[in-house]
This record gives C-alpha cells, structure tokens and sequence, in this order.
C-alpha cells in the first residue's frame, strides 16, 4: 500500500509539473516563460488569419472547448481520460494517448489546418508542424481570466460565438462569498499545496476561500506550488483540507492514511471537525475540461456549505 501510495504521489508531483508546463499562448522556448501563472494574456500570440475547418487539439481543455463551441470543427484530439466514456468524443480520432507524444503522421494525415498545442509539453511537435507548414497555436490556462481569452480567441480561430460558454462559465461560481480558511495538498513526501499561481489558488480565490498558501513562495519546482512543513501547517490549521487524488482517478486513500499517522494530522481543526475532503485531479489542479472544471465547483460548493453550516 505505501509503495502504491509513493507511485501515485509521483505521479501526482510529475502530473502538476506537466499541467504547470501544459498551458500559454507564446511560441517562446520554454525557459524563456517566466512563470507558469496564467495572467498572461492569451491572445499576446496571433492566430493563423482566416477561420479554421479542421482543427486538432492536443490538449483536453482546448479539444473540450473547440468541441462546445462548433464539434464539426474538431478532427483530432489528445487521447485522456476525460474522453474515454464520454460518448461524444467516441468517434474523433485520438492523436495521442497518455502522456506518450503525439503521432505526428496521425495529425498530418487528419489535414488539419490547424493544431493546438500546450505551452511546454507540445512544443517539440508544434514545431515539427510548423516546419512542415501547418498553423499552430500554443496555449495556457492558469486562472480563470486566460480561460475565458483562451475561449474567445479559440472561438474567433474557428468563427464560434463564446458568449454561451463565457455564460456557463459564470454559472460555476459561487453566487456569494464563502470566508473560510484552506489548504489543498496534493502530496505528502513533501508536502505540496497551491499558492495564488496556479489554476487551483485562483479558483479558491474565485470562491473568496481563504487559501493560506495563498502568498506563500519558496524553493519548490513547481511553479505555483509551495512545500510546507508539518510545522507550517499545523501553524495554518485551516478549517478546510482538500485532498487531490491522482491524475489516473485513483483513489488517494493512500495519502490520506499516510497523513493519519503524522502526529500534527489529528491537532488540525479540518480533522477534527471532519472537513477533510477529496477532489479529482482534473478540475482542480488541472483543469482538464469544461465539465471537469464545472465538477470541481459543484464539489467546492458542497464543501464549503458543509463546512459554513456545520
């Protein structure tokens, strides 16, 4: 069981760091990218002129996207999980599977006249692409701010209207405030939470929780994310603790035992009072796909309700 759990807190750690690489829209050389906040503006990088026909989209957001706002405009996407049982998607060729590169003959054979790609992870194969003269386009989201660009700048790509989307989008907040504190941690050995610079800070912000490692910063390789001490949290004890389970949507029942056996886990006010909660990988920390991201709030909702009226 701990060998199983170390996997998956690996596999957590590598997943967060590929997110935290998946997501902006300049076609710069990755250590150029200062940060991995999505506060940049996702529209600084020009799309190919005219209005795009056959699009494919190697990453699950933006083939979600393309797929909500005109589906005869997608020919090939990434193959995740998130598409596996969703009927929808049956029939649109997958052009990669996992976190293997995408088949370039694959995309090539699908003529697209243009592919999207994720800041950091798709760069090697958009520019394989562009060097054989296809348009391409490299995207990040990390807040919801370069969710709602991305979407009109995709939208305009493909000649869409957004406004239904940027619609459902509002739909997924909170219609008022919910002033409590939190922590998400995504793994154990170390301990890893979101501050305000990533997609998972910037949707507890959306919310008004109090993320207390909102402002924190330190040494950690992950863009967007801080190592804390068993000290450091117990000093936060904050009311809420969200739990992320691994990107396969496996149970983290694994990091939840192990976090049981530290001596700091049963002084925590969230344990006490039983608001300790588990979230999908998708939604939360990546944000994967509309119906993913509309996932995530609706569990937040509930969470936070149940903590404010407990």
């Amino acid at each position: 069981m701990y060998r199983r759990w170390i996997l998956s807190a690996l596999a957590i750690l590598l997943s967060v760091v590929l997110i935290a690489c998946t997501t902006a829209t300049t076609q710069q050389p990755q250590a150029k990218v200062a940060n991995i906040t999505e506060t940049t503006n996702t529209n600084s990088q020009q799309l190919p002129k005219g209005s795009a026909k056959r699009v494919v989209a190697l990453s699950s957001l933006s083939a979600d996207i393309i797929f909500q706002l005109d589906k005869t405009k997608i020919v090939g996407i990434t193959g995740s999980r998130l598409f596996k049982n969703n009927p929808q998607f049956t029939d649109i060729p997958r052009v990669s599977e996992g976190q293997s590169p995408p088949n370039l003959e694959k995309i090539v054979a699908l003529k697209p006249d243009l592919v999207i790609g994720a800041e950091g992870f798709s760069n090697v194969p958009i520019q394989k692409l562009q060097q054989l003269g296809i348009p391409t386009f490299l995207t990040k989201v990390n807040n919801w701010e370069s969710l709602e660009e991305l979407t009109k700048t995709l939208a305009k790509s493909i000649d869409a209207n957004p406004q239904p989307l940027l619609n459902r989008y509002k739909n997924f907040l909170p219609d008022k405030p919910t002033q409590i504190s939190a922590l998400v941690l995504v793994s154990r050995q170390p301990i890893l939470a979101p501050n305000k610079n990533s997609w998972a800070g910037d949707l507890l912000a959306k919310f008004q929780v109090k993320n207390l490692a909102a402002e924190l910063q330190g040494k950690s390789p992950i863009s967007g994310y801080v190592t804390l001490s068993a000290e450091k949290v117990l000093e936060a004890n904050p009311e809420v603790i969200i739990l992320v389970n691994s990107p396969q949507g496996n149970s983290e029942a694994g990091l939840l035992d192990s976090l049981k056996k530290e001596t700091f886990w049963q002084q925590l006010q969230a344990t006490k009072n039983n608001r300790v909660y588990v979230f999908d990988y998708f939604g939360l920390v990546n944000p994967g796909s509309i119906d993913a991201i509309d996932k995530a709030c609706q569990q937040l909702k509930q969470a936070l309700s149940s903590a404010t009226n407990f």
